[in-house]
């Protein structure tokens, strides 16, 4: 079997058109203005377009049907996620439709699928994952949240960071260590942890940004019940190695990279710098040039890896190929997004985000988003994989580099 081979068919040209369709006519009006003024949803607004997406089982299709999902395969996800971004719809937190809910239909036991697939399938809980730690980032295999079993429950100790949604989340997936072992990486158990016990602390993290995105979670002796371990004790590095595949596959969001750059465009035609708009800039043109053919050729990637994928192959190290450059066109995208509202002399109004503000905004309202936008993907060659362990992994798993 070839793994690249392309395999793109007239059912899968109709599948886009469908979700391009259903997006440009079915995401709410006031939401999309929320978004074009910068505006960050909270649980409300993302609870409700992930409902009307599973009015058509869209919201968690690539789940098995028995699970009520609609059974996709990698590239109709991938093309699921490319036109929903590019109809300008936001990029939903994955934490219960690609996290959590895989993770529970192939290593939890019946009782857990019965209590918590439907709920999370249909955004009745939501989900955030606890993974790193103050001293446990790239080297997930230092964490140190123990997990001591007393009876019928586990008692908690611990702090995870950087913890996405925490501060809208019902559960929390924990990585915990249940035993000290010889190798780092035994001895991590998966806990699935309800956010309102006793115990459990949440303090947000204002990022750069100037918005509650991540928080700090403390675990003071919380009584979990037993029967929330997914799989078995001591198995869960084996278990998140399968989770993190699934976050490497939503790493490239071309999508949301066209939507950006047709404004982007859009933008520079209409802004003026010695009497000339700057989309006339050799330099500007260069770089928007060079974004193009970075978006084109990712996005080529993907179709071809993902096609192997499909093909009974597995997306391995090529994983972390589009981690890498998709967030390396993020960066460049939100460069040249600033780089126009810098020509428009235009100040940072984070007043302006505030929906109940009733202030004058300073320009297009769409540009305080950017300014925002830029600020956030600061932070997207660390999170969920910093640039330094992408190329780490691709010099040791596609590359056969030793000492790398």
């Amino acid at each position: 079997m070839d793994r690249f081979v392309v395999s793109i068919t007239p059912n899968l040209a109709s599948f886009r058109e469908e979700v391009a369709e259903f997006c440009r006519t079915k995401f709410p009006a006031d939401l999309r203005a929320m978004l074009d003024k910068g505006q960050k949803f909270q649980r409300q607004h993302y609870v409700r377009w992930q409902k009307i997406l599973q009015t058509r089982k869209w919201y968690a299709g690539h789940w098995p049907v028995e699970y009520g999902g609609c059974g996709w395969s990698a590239l109709q996800r991938f093309v699921f996620d490319d036109e929903m971004l590019k109809a300008g719809c936001p990029y939903l937190p994955p934490f219960n439709h690609y996290y959590v809910g895989p993770i529970l239909y192939t290593f939890g036991n019946e009782e857990q699928k019965a209590k918590y697939l439907a709920p999370t399938r249909d955004s009745d809980i939501l989900w955030c994952q606890g993974y790193s730690e103050p001293s446990a980032g790239s080297d997930l295999a230092g964490l140190r949240t123990r997990a001591v079993r007393d009876g019928d429950h586990y008692v908690v100790n611990g702090q995870k960071m950087w913890t996405s949604n925490a501060h809208i989340a019902d559960k929390v997936l924990a990585l915990v260590r249940t035993s000290t072992e010889d190798r780092r990486t035994d001895g991590i158990s998966f806990l699935m942890i309800d956010t309102a016990l006793p115990g459990v602390d949440i303090k947000p993290i204002t990022t750069m940004d100037m918005t509650n995105h991540c928080n700090e979670v403390f675990f003071n002796d919380v009584r979990v019940p037993a029967t929330e371990l997914i799989g078995e004790e001591g198995k869960a590095w084996t278990y998140s190695r399968y989770l993190l595949s699934n976050e490497r596959l939503i790493g490239a969001l071309v999508g949301k990279y066209r939507y950006i750059y047709s404004d982007l465009v859009s933008f520079a035609r209409t802004t003026f710098e010695g009497g000339r708009p700057i989309i006339e800039d050799a330099f500007f043109r260069r770089e928007l040039s060079e974004i193009t053919v970075l978006m084109q050729t990712l996005d080529a990637v993907c179709h071809r890896l993902l096609s192997g994928v499909q093909q009974g192959g597995d997306l391995g190290a090529a994983g972390s190929i589009l981690k890498l450059r998709g967030s390396e066109i993020e960066q460049r995208l939100g460069q040249a997004m600033m780089d126009v509202v810098a020509r428009r002399g235009l100040p940072f109004q984070l007043e302006g985000r505030d929906p109940e503000w009733q202030g004058e905004r300073v320009g297009p309202e769409k540009l305080l988003g950017w300014v925002t936008e830029y600020l956030m993907r600061r932070a997207a060659t660390i999170y969920g994989g910093s640039s330094e362990v992408m190329h780490n992994i691709i010099g040791k798993a596609a590359l056969g580099l030793a000492g790398v």
